[in-house]
């Protein structure tokens, strides 16, 4: 239990006890949680500063209720022991600053190369305490972002035909017809392509089943602005998956804003905007085409982890079985 992610519950139930009361055992006699050198102040920040290396990602993650925490990991543990650098309550880049400088200079300095997203409070950090690392930043952010702007315009028109059909509905009724939506050719409404619509817009063309090119054909021949904006986003993806070239990268991005100024869409003007505002953190992914893939996943394991002590008030314990696992 001491060193990998194990449920109480599976193990009890070796030996006739519930989880509960094993959990409360082996926190209280079998572990050495009551003696843990970090557990006074363990609900605000955790620190483990040999942990730290050339390259680290930081992020943001929700432990429960809602409460976020920042966390600052090495690339080098990949997941495993060792990953965690430090994990403070809150994303107050003061805080965060606060508690990573406890760490010395002399190792701080050494940090060559961290992922960040493009939050302001994490660009605050990432300069003030590791003054030599180039940040990066995550270019899955910078998709993210178009693709929300894509899914803004399909869901923009699916309102639109659900407005339509309710004045249709409310049309027959007064003149005491029956109604009865229009299909079309793949047996869809309007109003369900548009809505069945949001799953392949996240994939490439190459991914796309046969009932989703047919779809696909259908919804780009009714709405050409949201196939617009699709080969946008795609191209915007390319760019990053396709281009190794820093110099080449600003290239394709330059003419990629040139695109979506034509284009008039708000949201990808929007997007373009931020694009500029960060763009020598997000040239830096050319040259080791770094992300905070690795935060990302590691986010994912802490929320697994957190599933198993669900129902367990008791963060301080929580936070010393998952360091004891992954710090």
């Amino acid at each position: 239990m001491d060193s990998s992610p194990n449920d109480c519950n599976a193990i009890a139930s070796f030996y006739g006890v519930t989880g509960r009361n094993l959990q409360s055992q082996y926190k209280d006699f079998l572990s050495d949680f009551k003696a843990w050198d970090q557990k006074s102040h363990a609900k605000k920040w955790l620190l483990f500063a040999k942990n730290i290396g050339k390259y680290l990602s930081i992020d943001e993650t929700s432990l429960s209720n809602g409460e976020l925490y920042t966390i600052l990991t090495s690339k080098s543990g990949k997941g495993r022991k060792g990953t965690i650098v430090a994990m403070i309550a809150g994303t107050k880049a003061e805080t965060v600053i606060s508690v990573i400088e406890k760490i010395p200079l002399k190792q701080r300095s050494l940090v060559k190369e961290i992922t960040l997203d493009m939050a302001g409070n994490m660009g605050l950090i990432a300069r003030k305490c590791f003054p030599n690392a180039i940040r990066v930043t995550d270019r899955f952010h910078v998709q993210k972002l178009a693709i929300e702007a894509l899914q803004e315009i399909r869901i923009k028109y699916r309102w639109e035909a659900i407005d339509q059909e309710n004045d249709a509905m409310e049309k027959s009724k007064k003149s005491k017809e029956n109604f009865q939506s229009k299909t079309l050719s793949n047996g869809d409404t309007l109003k369900q392509l548009l809505a069945r619509s949001r799953y392949f817009l996240y994939k490439n063309k190459s991914k796309w089943t046969e009932s989703q090119i047919e779809r696909a054909a259908l919804l780009f021949e009714l709405y050409p602005d949201i196939q617009k904006a699709y080969n946008l986003t795609q191209e915007l993806r390319g760019i990053f998956e396709n281009t190794t070239d820093k110099i080449i990268g600003f290239a394709k991005l330059a003419k990629w804003h040139e695109k979506v100024n034509q284009s008039g869409f708000k949201s990808f003007n929007t997007i373009s905007r931020t694009i500029t505002n960060h763009y020598q953190t997000i040239l830096n992914y050319f040259d080791n085409r770094s992300t905070n893939a690795s935060a990302e996943s590691f986010n994912a394991k802490i929320k697994a982890f957190r599933a198993q002590f669900r129902g367990v008030r008791n963060i301080e314990f929580f936070l010393y079985r998952l360091t004891n696992i992954y710090a």
